[in-house]
């Protein structure tokens, strides 16, 4: 170990052992510097890159990045915490943007799961607009959304894209995101995807918890059975559930098909109850809707 590296080392432990003492639990802690931190001792170090982290407030931030203290003193390179449930109130410092950019830069750097960390490309966090009244939830990336980094992007995407203009709003209009972030690796096969487990359910969904908070849309839509599962917590068929509110947090929750469903089964009358699910998702958020549209994929 450099000399150097100790005196970084020693001071960094100093400054958080005074912040332990004075009663802070948590400080948010970036990317880079976890990575720093992970860095073998004889591995050189520039002072930029492992800067005395800055004096945290009495309180951590609701939507920073809890690294435990203790951890960090002892040099780990700790695994984040599941993020408790935060209140419908969006956070009191930082704005929106700002919170939103922070909880991405956490996500990127998630590695609780090692199976999906060691087989994924990219973590496909999320897309659209942090204003957004109207919020899809998906199931998990597939091949096209690992490599691109962006959810709903393959042939599932592209239908759920013109289902969207077909309300009369854009991609742009709407946020997207999913229960899992990363993609769920399917060992010995060269295609296909698998369903979440539970428990990279239970790991990953306090970051959709926390951009849903952010978010705040009026109207949440979640697409196919595991995605209902994994915000609702039940596992009814997605048959029965479809096309009966349901609620989120106080949410307004629509459960329908998911778009990969309709590509395999083409009918009309699926595609059409669908749409009847979308209907109501247009009244709920008060949306114009033509005669054109209330009489799409009904028999002429």
């Amino acid at each position: 170990m450099s000399e150097s590296y100790r005196q970084l080392l020693d001071a960094t432990i100093q400054h958080l052992e005074g912040l332990k003492t004075r009663g802070v639990r948590h400080v948010a802690v970036a990317p880079e510097t976890l990575r720093a931190l992970a860095l073998p001792a004889s591995a050189p170090v520039s002072s930029a890159r492992f800067q005395t982290p800055p004096p945290a407030p009495p309180v951590a931030p609701k939507f920073a990045a809890p690294v435990s203290l203790a951890a960090a003193a002892s040099k780990a390179s700790p695994l984040y915490a599941p993020v408790e449930s935060a209140s419908r109130n969006p956070p009191a410092t930082g704005g929106k943007a700002a919170a939103f950019a922070a909880l991405h830069e956490r996500v990127l750097a998630c590695v609780k799961c090692p199976n999906l960390v060691s087989s994924r490309q990219n973590v496909v966090f999320g897309v659209g607009n942090i204003e957004a009244q109207l919020m899809f939830v998906g199931e998990a990336p597939g091949a096209d959304e690992d490599a691109q980094g962006e959810p709903f992007v393959g042939k599932a995407g592209q239908l759920l894209s013109k289902i969207i203009q077909a309300t009369g709003l854009s991609r742009t209009d709407v946020y997207i995101a999913n229960i899992l972030k990363c993609r769920p690796d399917t060992p010995g096969q060269s295609a296909g995807n698998r369903k979440p487990t539970p428990e990279e359910m239970q790991t990953c969904i306090p970051f959709l918890h926390e951009q849903i908070d952010l978010i705040q849309p009026k109207v949440l839509v979640a697409l196919g059975a595991t995605a209902v599962e994994g915000l609702l917590g039940k596992t009814v068929g997605i048959t029965k559930l479809r096309g009966h509110w349901q609620t989120y947090r106080g949410i307004p929750l629509m459960p329908t098909y998911h778009p990969a469903y309709l590509l395999r089964n083409q009918a009309m009358s699926e595609k059409r109850r669908v749409w009847e699910d979308m209907l109501q998702v247009m009244e709920k958020l008060a949306l114009p809707i033509s005669e054109k549209q209330r009489n799409y994929f009904l028999k002429p």
